[in-house]
Parts: C-alpha cells; sequence; structure tokens
C-alpha cells in the first residue's frame, strides 16, 4: 500500500530495505563478487551488510548485528544453499532484527513475512482464497489468495516464518513439502507452485517462550540451525543497545544516547548480574527472577526512560527515567520477583560506589 502523498518517508518504523536503501545501493555496486540467482549482492556482500565495515570508496556500512561473525556466514551460506534456515534463541537476542536485515539484503524486500502465533492458520503458509471469486466462478487461480511463502517460490524470494514453534504441530508440518519438494501442491486446481531459484525460508523460534509447540523431527531436518547467543561482555550489550536506542530515538526526536551512557550501562549491569545470577565481580551470588531480563528489553527501558527525560525532565537521561522500567522488567511474578528484586537492592546496589541516586530511585518506585 502506497503512503499518502506528501507521507513518503514518515514511517514510524521503515522495513530494512527502505531504512537502509543507501548502503544496501552502495553494497551492491561495488560488489563484484558471484552472485546466486537472484540475490541482490554476493554472499560477502551480505555479511558485510549485517556486520559493517567500511567500502573502498569511503561509505560506511553501519553493524545490523553484533556478535560472532562466523554466526552470520553460516547464515548467509546456508541460505545460499538448499537448506531453509532456522535462527534460535532466548528472547531478545535479535533473531527478528536479524531475520529481517537478511532477507533485505539478499531478496531487497523482507515483508514476505508469516506472523506465528496460536491462532496462524494453514492457509497464511499455503494459500487461501477469494471466498466472492470462489463462490461465484467456483475454484480457480484469479480466486487463489497466495501466501507470502507461495509468493516468495514463485518469485525467488527469502520468505520469512517469525515464532515458528508458536504455530500448531498441524500447521508448521505443512512446511514439510514445500522445503523437502520444493513444491506447493494447488489440489483444488490439480496443479502446484514450484520454487525457483533464489527462493529460501527463514524461521525464528525461541525455547523459552510459553505455549511452545515442538518441530517435529522431519521438519527440524529441514532447516540448518543457527542459535543466536546472548551478548558476550557487558561492553557488547552496552554497545547494542546504544545503537539501537539511537536509531528508535532519532525517529521519535528523542535525545541523543551519548547523553545518557552511564545509564545504559547501569541498565546492562542490572539485568546481566541477575540473569547471570551473579555479581559482575564474581564475588555476591544472586536469585534470578522469572523474566528473561534479554537485550531487546533492556532497550525498551532505555527508549521509555529517553522519552520520559524528553517529556518530563531537562532531556538528560538519569535513574529516575530508567527505575520504573527496571522494576517492569523484573518483577514479572508480583510475589517471587518482588523479593528478588529488594533484595538484589539491598544486598549490591545500596552498597555499590557512585549508585546513591539509582538506589534512591528504584526504592522510590517500589516502595
Amino acid at each position: 500500500m502506497q503512503a499518502p502523498a506528501g507521507q513518503k518517508g514518515e514511517e514510524l518504523r521503515p522495513h530494512a530495505e527502505d531504512a537502509f536503501a543507501a548502503e544496501l545501493a552502495a553494497l551492491a555496486a561495488q560488489d563484484d563478487r558471484p552472485r546466486p540467482d537472484r540475490w541482490r549482492m554476493s554472499p560477502w556482500a551480505v555479511a558485510m551488510y549485517l556486520l559493517g565495515g567500511t567500502l573502498p570508496d569511503g561509505t560506511v556500512i553501519t553493524p545490523k548485528y553484533v556478535g560472532p561473525r562466523r554466526i552470520v556466514e553460516v547464515a548467509v551460506t546456508t541460505l545460499a544453499t538448499d537448506r531453509a534456515l532456522l535462527l534460535l534463541g532466548v528472547p531478545g537476542t535479535a533473531k527478528t532484527w536479524v531475520s529481517e536485515h537478511l532477507a533485505a539484503a539478499v531478496s531487497g524486500d523482507s515483508t514476505l513475512l508469516v506472523q506465528g502465533t496460536a491462532g496462524t492458520p494453514e492457509e497464511a503458509i499455503r494459500y487461501g482464497w477469494n471466498y466472492a471469486q470462489l463462490l461465484a466462478h467456483g475454484p480457480s487461480h484469479d480466486a487463489l489468495v497466495p501466501s507470502p511463502v507461495m509468493r516468495a517460490m514463485a518469485e525467488g524470494m527469502t520468505a520469512r516464518v517469525e515464532e515458528l514453534t508458536r504455530i500448531p504441530a498441524d500447521v508448521q508440518d505443512t512446511l514439510i513439502t514445500i522445503l523437502s519438494e520444493k513444491t506447493l501442491p494447488i489440489p483444488e486446481l490439480g496443479s502446484e507452485v514450484q520454487a525457483v531459484h533464489g527462493f529460501n525460508l527463514i524461521a525464528t523460534a525461541n525455547d523459552r517462550d510459553r505455549g511452545v509447540n515442538d518441530l517435529s523431527s522431519a521438519l527440524r531436518r529441514r532447516f540448518n540451525t543457527v542459535v543466536l547467543p546472548l551478548p558476550e561482555s557487558a561492553d557488547a550489550e552496552v554497545d547494542i543497545v546504544s545503537r539501537r536506542v539511537d536509531q528508535i530515538g532519532r525517529s521519535l526526536d528523542l535525545p541523543a544516547v551519548p547523553d545518557g551512557i552511564d545509564e545504559i550501562r547501569r541498565v546492562v549491569t542490572v539485568f546481566r548480574e541477575l540473569r547471570d545470577g551473579i555479581t559482575a565481580d564474581g564475588r555476591t551470588k544472586l536469585k534470578s527472577p522469572s523474566g528473561t531480563l534479554s537485550t531487546a528489553e533492556a532497550i525498551s527501558v532505555v527508549t521509555n526512560g529517553l522519552a520520559l527525560s524528553a517529556h518530563f525532565g531537562d532531556g538528560v537521561l538519569r535513574a529516575s527515567d530508567v527505575a520504573a522500567g527496571i522494576l517492569g522488567a523484573v518483577v514479572r511474578d508480583p510475589a517471587a520477583d518482588r523479593v528478588i528484586w529488594q533484595e538484589y537492592l539491598e544486598a549490591v546496589v545500596r552498597e555499590r560506589d557512585g549508585w546513591k541516586d539509582f538506589y534512591r530511585a528504584c526504592r522510590e518506585v517500589s516502595a
């Protein structure tokens, strides 16, 4: 759907291929390596787009993923074969983000998406029908409504299936024929859609979500699984949070991230310590709350804090701006998690040099 006149470029969250169109164009223009059929650029250029770097003409490619290079290389190489790619990891490890940017770099279109939920029907993966046409003229190609996966097969594009394990098991298994035979039968028309060169599929899944439907062994064999880990170090996680908050903040006209880098480091430190069950110095063991305390949640806490500081403060991110967000992220179970949080505040935060303002702010919202 086209944006109304005068509103082009004002999308709240542009697709990856639009937000980073200049980088993609620069990479494609200088990419002289072999490209698989219907790929917009070579596997090497796709990896550079995700990991960042500087092109010979001085164009800077910003990192989209901060993590082990080999993980990205394996993911990109998988897409160049006939194996589908499954990005697996705990919530908040950038699975959706990586999936979107891979599709944007490979096919120039990240919108061929099936969002997995407990109510996702088989038609979302295979095809549906225009019932007005169906009742008027019976089954026909004009009455057929192709799914994003069917379109990707016909056009040699990359399809995406988000939260695959949230989809009911019988619906998941509709992918087996598509991924093994590279064909999608249409029995009502006595025909089929065969995948052309360039088609592949990226699925994401996490292993901590409630209501997960495990993949059948038959379906799992059709995927090459790449596990996306949590950031290895606090510095890496601070870098990720800072980059993403800066991108989100620019679109929302929020203050610049550098003004609040100390608070970002505090948020990341709290999340990592509670997530790992031990303080950064290794001296104090901690109880971990029920939540995941992921990098994505840290990004959300800091973004909300920046909005508070911009609209109800002086524009500088402070402890009082992030305290409520941290409380909401940590205390998911009002009984057990609140006790864990209070113990952490009193045993760790209260005694930490330079954290008095943070302790007071957290005590205020926790009362």
